[in-house]
């Protein structure tokens, strides 16, 4: 199975520090659990993978050992999973699933299926270790018809049932007429789920950074 290949930044190295930088930060607010924001639930939607690829990682813009990369803004997507009391959760299974660059989900009943990139890995997991830390390559998503650009979740437990999500772009002007979305009503929740896509100092090829941080309202069974 691949791995994400070395970054085109200067130095891959400084970026994952970052994150490490990212993670203390945020675990210091373990103390201060009635602060944290409970990412909201939201539906799985009907395009989970009907069929799993045969990659499953958390590189999505290489398939297997293909040369050639998926079409998109590529993105670094990380974050945390907290339980209620703010603390990480280990062993959580985080998987994410979203539209490649023209639009089209890795499923059958997807609109525009033609078009689908198919250099797009379109779904990917990662296991959380001791920090509850996870990272995924993906491209910046793009909106689907009739829906804004987002990225779902699904975080499976040991002896807990699945928790579902989707995350969106900050500043992102149809945000304000997706359904899905203004279907959060509290302002808090709301903004728990909107994620800045930020350039990467020093990448070369205009890479991005997106951090989603979700927090449970719950703690996993061990």
């Amino acid at each position: 199975m691949k791995t994400i290949e070395a970054s085109p930044l200067h130095d891959r190295r400084a970026f994952l520090g970052r994150l490490a930088l990212g993670s203390v930060t945020l675990g210091a607010r373990g103390a201060f659990a009635d602060q944290l924001v409970r990412t909201p639930r939201q539906t799985e939607g009907p395009f989970y993978p009907d069929k799993l690829p045969l990659d499953t990682d958390n590189d999505l813009v290489i398939v297997n050992d293909a040369l050639t990369p998926a079409v998109g803004q590529v993105t670094y997507l990380s974050g945390r999973i907290l339980d209620e009391q703010g603390q990480p959760v280990r062993s959580a299974l985080v998987e994410i699933w979203q539209v490649d660059g023209n639009g089209v989900y890795l499923h059958s009943g997807s609109s525009n299926r033609e078009k689908r990139d198919g250099n797009f890995q379109g779904f990917g997991r990662f296991l959380t270790g001791s920090s509850g830390e996870y990272l995924f390559r993906t491209v910046k998503p793009v909106p689907y018809p009739g829906r804004t650009a987002h990225i779902h979740f699904a975080l499976k437990f040991r002896n807990h049932e699945k928790f579902t999500t989707q995350c969106y772009i900050k500043g992102e002007p149809r945000n304000e007429h997706d359904g899905v979305f203004q279907s959060i009503r509290d302002p808090k929740s709301k903004a728990a789920v909107l994620v800045p896509f930020v350039p990467i100092g020093g990448a070369r090829a205009g890479e991005l950074s997106a951090r989603f941080d979700i927090v449970l309202g719950f703690t996993p069974e061990a």
